[in-house]
């Protein structure tokens, strides 16, 4: 997962906090394989402080297989786990540039016939540094009514 996030757009984490949320989180992280390589992952948990919502960390999908629809396929598996029936809705951050993380929580609101809200979440100025862009809340629910 820290290969492939590095090789991306996403910020990269160090390559522990992908083996701690494999190893911690693992009924909420996924990885896609194609010929034993990751092409995807998705890194989430639930949300301390709202047990019935998924917060999606990052989302990544591998240059060579972009627009297959392998992160909805991710999402979807995540959703359909036993472990996460409770869930009714999936939160994420998503800086205003990302179209397309936009339009996978977009489409998820879609499949699942449900709304979708957006609003300012996490404003430039709190990162350190120059160049980071605010993150915008992107909320996706109900999903079971």
């Amino acid at each position: 997962m820290w290969s492939l996030a590095e090789k991306s757009t996403l910020d990269t984490n160090s390559p522990y906090k992908y083996i701690l949320m494999s190893e911690y989180f693992r009924d909420t992280c996924v990885v896609a394989k194609q010929h034993n390589q990751v092409v995807g992952f998705i890194t989430a948990f639930i949300s301390p402080k709202k047990p019935d919502t998924l917060f999606i960390w990052q989302v990544g999908v591998d240059s060579s297989q972009q627009g297959k629809g392998i992160a909805t396929k991710m999402l979807h598996y995540l959703l359909e786990q036993s472990s996460l029936q409770k869930i009714q809705y999936v939160e994420a951050t998503i800086t205003p540039s990302n179209k397309a993380s936009q339009s996978l929580f977009q489409k998820l609101a879609r499949d699942y016939r449900t709304d979708i809200t957006s609003g300012e979440f996490f404003t430039e100025d709190i990162f350190p540094g120059d160049g980071h862009e605010e993150e915008l809340r992107f909320v996706v629910g109900p999903l079971h009514t």
